[in-house]
């Protein structure tokens, strides 16, 4: 399925109204089904879904990937049921906690049935990682140059994974900034990355966003945006390092601020 569509729009400008083409990110009805059974259904963009549903099933706590026997991407004429075997142990696990959710882009903790269940506490993170200022801001500076249907469209958010050795080793795009963070983790899980480099994200942080990256084991988060105040009190919890409001030549820094050491001392343990 198409990831983006040429649409025509109406322009004003100078007075005068005109015709101009317009090409707009396609969002598709994503069913993440388990074992037979609904568990999530998304708007998303309809790319890299195998990612997804493994990145999801590693952030929300359902399977790690080994646990997943196969991922079947079956389209349909209202939307992609993506439809995910899980081994035994995983599938013991989900029956156990079955729940639904449903959600609009933009919505990463619908269908959560408790309060216990959205503010789970996250896995602590205790990798080591030392990256420089500089090293925080190439990271960020590195994220354009990987978002093809963000430059197409203007309407896709990205989540990359950024190393001192490699720079950006994978990215991946969606009109949810949710569903992109997911789609990286799946990236990752699937290629066997290593975690000892940051989270790149267009957007903004919220708690969510902490869980799944504590989920990943990733020690440092940079976003172009800001952090809610909860955001921060849980990656402060979860040992994360979370940057904000980058730019290629400035951040602020708001938790574990030992990651982020001056040029000479920099180094990864």
């Amino acid at each position: 399925m198409d990831t983006r569509r040429p649409l025509s729009r109406m322009v004003y400008q100078k007075g005068g109204f005109a015709v101009a083409p317009r090409v707009l990110p396609e969002e598709a009805a994503v069913v993440l089904s388990f074992n037979g059974t609904t568990q999530a259904v998304m708007m998303a963009t309809p790319a890299d879904l195998t990612d997804f549903a493994t990145g999801f099933a590693l952030t929300e706590g359902i399977a790690r990937p080994e646990e997943i026997a196969e991922i079947a991407v079956v389209e349909t004429a209202r939307g992609i049921d993506v439809q995910c075997w899980l081994a035994a142990p995983a599938a013991d696990r989900l029956a156990a906690r079955r729940r639904s959710m449903a959600g609009p882009v933009g919505c990463g903790l619908c269908g959560i049935d408790s309060l216990d269940a959205a503010l789970r506490p996250p896995a602590p993170v205790t990798l080591s990682l030392r990256l420089t200022p500089a090293q925080v801001c190439a990271a960020v500076a590195a994220l354009p140059a990987q978002q093809p249907l963000h430059d197409a469209t203007r309407a896709a958010h990205a989540a990359g994974f950024w190393t001192p050795a490699r720079g950006i080793v994978a990215l991946r795009e969606d009109v949810g900034r949710h569903n992109a963070l997911d789609k990286l983790a799946g990236a990752l899980a699937r290629g066997g990355h290593a975690r000892d480099g940051a989270v790149v994200l267009t957007s903004r942080v919220s708690i969510d966003l902490v869980q799944k990256t504590a989920a990943l084991g990733v020690p440092v988060m940079i976003a172009v945006s800001a952090p809610t105040a909860h955001a921060v009190e849980m990656a402060g919890a979860a040992g994360i390092t979370l940057v904000a409001l980058a730019r290629a030549d400035r951040f602020e820094l708001f938790t574990h601020p030992q990651r982020i050491t001056p040029e000479d001392a920099a180094h990864v343990a």
